[in-house]
């Protein structure tokens, strides 16, 4: 949501009519309710299409700009894997994959 948040402002602002920076009433779940109800006509909605299209023939189509936007995404979720990875998960899961293939090589 930090990310994001200027293009979640830029959409407040266009489908509500709401200046987040300047509102000061709003609770918690009646920003996430409207966060959620954003369409795609608006900025947020937009980039959101953007980073989330799979189809080979629209990502062809896309703009240098839209190319750009999509890689910075792929790049930061890359990023946020990373971040988040486990040694000690990995570790088991390389034992785990080693022991499979002993098994499989005692079966031949």
């Amino acid at each position: 949501m930090i990310y994001d948040y200027e293009l979640i402002e830029a959409s407040f602002a266009q489908q509500y009519g709401i200046r987040l920076r300047l509102e000061t009433e709003m609770s918690w779940s009646e920003f996430l309710t409207l966060l959620q109800g954003l369409n795609g006509d608006t900025p947020l909605g937009n980039v959101v299409r953007i980073r989330s299209e799979k189809d080979p023939k629209l990502l062809k189509s896309f703009t240098p700009e839209q190319n750009r936007i999509r890689a910075d995404w792929r790049r930061r979720q890359t990023a946020d894997a990373l971040r988040h990875f486990d040694r000690e998960s990995y570790e088991r899961s390389m034992r785990n994959l080693s022991a499979m293939f002993r098994t499989m090589a005692k079966l031949e």
